[in-house]
């Protein structure tokens, strides 16, 4: 008897959210289809960041947030981003083992993925794993990345609110002072706050926060000044605070219309990221499989040619850009 996948990711089924969710990590191509039959029922869950350095209380954070949605009678898909094993490519875990209370919650769905080398903080498949959980009928998706400092701005590309983390004693002072880090966030979350030098922190931020006027020029929505926020989520402490942040800036984001612009761009985002990548697959196996790739590797060995005009030779010989 052949299982309707897609049909069980539509009633909320975890096992199959699971296997669907398990082909798009491996790229098995029973997930294309799957994955076409379920995208008209996406768009319904609101999408939630959390980012910020390793160290500063992200997965403690995820996990009493979502303590606090669930309060609320929401359900909530949660995708940890872990960094690669540099042996299998799997996610290394730490952050399901730290939710394993809230896991027992049939109405939260936890799934840990593996950055398999791509910057930015994110796995590939992101986009389409919360499509999935989007699909399945989770009404938050939170989306917890790897700690990897400045390289996390792909967060802001897919989340509709984009919490940064700090704590003091990290280094967070001179990360805040970076254009780059500042500019991602729409909420900044000062955490482990019952520690020394916590309050110098907040202070600092805020000051960046209300006085810069180069953030807010470059800011993505210019009509939101950022939230900071003080927590300790290890005692639970604040949260409450950051939900009414986040819930604040989904209010905005409805009123001014920027909510639907925002979605628009990230649909444009991934429509790219998914051509670029299937570009990319269908180049690399035909080259592999013909034993072209061997060729041109060593002619770029030998000096006989350069790789720039190598990758031109490529492109011209696959991609045939219509004449206007």
């Amino acid at each position: 008897m052949t299982i309707d996948y897609a049909g069980e990711v539509l009633q909320g089924s975890p096992r199959a959210v699971a296997r669907v969710i398990s082909w798009l990590e491996n790229e098995n191509e029973r997930a294309r289809p799957c994955m076409g039959r379920l995208y008209p029922h996406t768009g319904k869950a609101y999408i939630v960041g959390i980012t910020g350095s390793p160290g500063t209380g992200k997965s403690t954070l995820t996990d009493k947030l979502t303590r606090h949605i669930r309060a609320k009678g929401l359900t909530v898909g949660i995708i940890a981003v872990d960094p690669s094993s540099p042996f299998t490519g799997g996610a290394v875990l730490g952050d399901r083992i730290r939710m394993s209370e809230i896991a027992q919650d049939p109405g939260v769905f936890i799934r840990s993925m593996a950055t398999r080398g791509f910057l930015g903080g994110l796995s590939q498949s992101t986009g389409k794993v919360v499509n999935v959980l989007d699909a399945s009928g989770k009404d938050v998706i939170i989306i917890e990345t790897v700690g990897v400092g400045q390289d996390e701005v792909e967060i802001m590309r897919i989340a509709d609110t984009t919490c940064l983390v700090l704590a003091p004693g990290l280094g967070d002072a001179i990360q805040s002072m970076k254009a780059g880090v500042m500019e991602i966030a729409d909420i900044y979350v000062i955490n482990k706050s019952d520690r020394q030098g916590a309050d110098q922190l907040f202070v600092e931020v805020s000051h960046r926060v209300n006085q810069d006027d180069l953030i807010r020029a470059k800011s993505r929505d210019r009509s939101w000044i950022p939230l900071v926020v003080q927590a300790a989520a290890v005692n639970d402490v604040g949260v409450t605070d950051i939900l009414d942040a986040v819930l604040s800036h989904q209010s905005h984001l409805k009123k001014d219309g920027t909510f639907v612009e925002k979605r628009r761009e990230r649909t444009q985002q991934q429509t790219l990221q998914m051509i670029h990548y299937e570009i990319f697959s269908l180049l690399r196996k035909h080259l592999s499989e013909s034993g072209k790739m061997e060729q041109l590797v060593d002619a770029i060995m030998n000096h006989e040619q350069d790789p720039y005009s190598v990758v031109q030779q490529v492109l011209s010989e696959w991609i045939r850009v219509p004449e206007e």
